[in-house]
């Protein structure tokens, strides 16, 4: 009986350690991708945005054909 216990105690230790090994891996990756997000953001605000579709007239009041 004393092996099953100590088996099953080994195995609740070694899911601890791995579900902690996850978590920092999961903390690291939100910090990884938190940065990328901060830095498109920025590149986006960078950029000027694409002038507005005419109002009136007969030319670029149905599509927009800016590139």
């Amino acid at each position: 009986m004393d092996t099953a216990v100590n088996a099953a105690v080994g195995t609740a230790l070694a899911l601890q350690n791995f579900n902690q090994n996850q978590e920092a891996q999961n903390s690291l990756l939100k910090k990884s991708l938190d940065g990328q997000a901060s830095h498109i953001e920025q590149l986006m605000s960078s950029v000027a945005p694409a002038p507005a579709l005419a109002a009136s007239g007969t030319v670029g009041t149905q599509i927009n054909t800016y590139a």
